[in-house]
């Protein structure tokens, strides 16, 4: 799933790169007209006597002249044939083929997210929030991290995800995107010890953007590790990849993770990345990208393959088309369960929450709230497996945040009375 931004807002005319911010309008709806309406004929005919009116002293019409075909047309001369109530019935197949199937899926979905969750399906203190640019380039200061620590105090977050990029299309990666980079790292340790400050790092990725950074590219690769060899050097204590779109089996990332595991298990850091959801249907994926040309969803089997290769993988459990609060939560409860099947008992796994509102197409506010969220995910823990300690929840974005969200998370997931 390629994830939207919300835009971070900037202080003082700051021109620091980030992610490309979402296009938070819905596809423009186009009305089309009704089709014009049929103009009946005129009545020509007069009153007896007038003229123009038929002669009395004329034959009577034939027996069942009133009862031809060109008797019953309609005004104008038209006339519906077989073939237009073959459209008609064609058109009312086509939309139950696809209403019925969509309306069955959703009900599943709000099944899903009845019932009760298992008692201590709450935080394992291994809880993680991105944070935006500013706390790497200059415009967070002393009392923002004051703030935060405050913010954090007595919940279960362990790991910053700090946008520290984003990559160049090549793979490097600017000294210059992170000039504050060790004073926020030494302030979070200070402040909040126990705390781990990870670089986010990502770009948008072919072939979906062809003039985009191409994991097929083995310079490419090679680029990407050494990048991160560079912001490890600078005291971060892992680094998280958000690398989108990314299409389900990709051969490309998988070596990359390798090469990246390899790296950041010699320095003894961890490797995490940002997850797109999982086929809510076997095969989803390509019946979507034949579609749109957008596949969105990976593969359960090729999610596994990604949870194998890393040490902490963050579901992006939002911008999921739901269109209501029910079926938001039954959908996050389906995701929690089948990315907990294939995740492996030593990588951390945890949920995303939508700490951000939009109203655009495939993301509704009044439908992914942050309640609906924590719900689902403790839902989906405790069908699944309840007692998984390598588990959390990862709020998304710091500086979209409402308190109403925190409020949630604390009182859903840290379970504060």
């Amino acid at each position: 799933m390629e994830r939207r931004e919300p835009q971070e807002p900037t202080a003082g005319g700051d021109g620091d790169r980030l992610p490309e911010p979402a296009d938070a309008s819905a596809p423009e709806d186009t009305d089309g007209g009704a089709p014009p309406q049929e103009r009946s004929g005129g009545d020509s005919s007069g009153a007896p006597g007038s003229p123009g009116a038929p002669d009395s002293s004329e034959a009577p019409e034939a027996p069942g002249a009133l009862d031809s075909p060109e008797a019953s047309d309609p005004p104008g001369g038209k006339r519906r044939g077989p073939w237009a109530r073959r459209l008609r019935r064609t058109a009312l197949a086509l939309v139950l083929v696809l209403l019925v199937p969509l309306l069955a899926a959703e009900t599943a979905l709000r099944i899903n997210y009845t019932g009760d969750p298992a008692d201590g399906t709450y935080t394992r203190g291994r809880d993680a929030v991105w944070l935006g640019h500013a706390w790497v380039d200059g415009r967070k200061k002393d009392a923002d991290i004051d703030a935060l620590a405050r913010r954090l105090k007595g919940t279960g977050i362990r790991d910053l995800y700090v946008h520290s990029g984003p990559l160049e299309h090549d793979g490097t990666l600017p000294e210059s995107a992170y000039p504050r980079a060790r004073w926020l790292i030494e302030s979070v340790h200070r402040e909040l010890p126990g705390v781990r400050v990870q670089a986010w790092l990502g770009d948008i990725l072919a072939p979906e953007h062809p003039e985009a950074l191409h994991l097929e590219r083995a310079e490419s690769r090679a680029a990407i590790l050494r990048s991160t060899r560079q912001i490890l050097d600078t005291g971060y204590d892992g680094v998280h990849f958000d690398l989108e779109p990314l299409h389900s089996g990709d051969g490309d990332y998988l070596k990359l993770l390798d090469a990246l595991h390899e790296e950041t298990s010699s320095r003894d850091v961890p490797l995490s990345v940002a997850a797109h959801q999982i086929d809510p249907l076997p095969g989803f994926h390509s019946f979507w990208g034949t579609l749109t040309g957008h596949p969105k969803w990976w593969s359960q089997e090729f999610f596994g393959q990604v949870a194998r290769r890393v040490d902490q993988i963050a579901v992006m459990s939002y911008d999921t088309m739901q269109p209501l609060e029910g079926t938001y939560g039954g959908y996050v409860a389906q995701q929690t369960a089948l990315a907990l099947e294939v995740t492996p008992p030593s990588t951390d796994l945890l949920m995303g929450l939508p700490f951000f509102k939009e109203n655009r197409f495939g993301h509704w506010a009044h439908a992914e709230t942050v309640p609906a969220a924590v719900r689902g995910v403790r839902l989906g823990l405790s069908r699944t497996d309840a007692d998984r300690p390598r588990f959390g929840v990862a709020l998304y974005v710091d500086f979209a945040a409402t308190e109403a969200d925190w409020a949630a998370y604390r009182e859903g997931w840290v379970n504060e009375p």
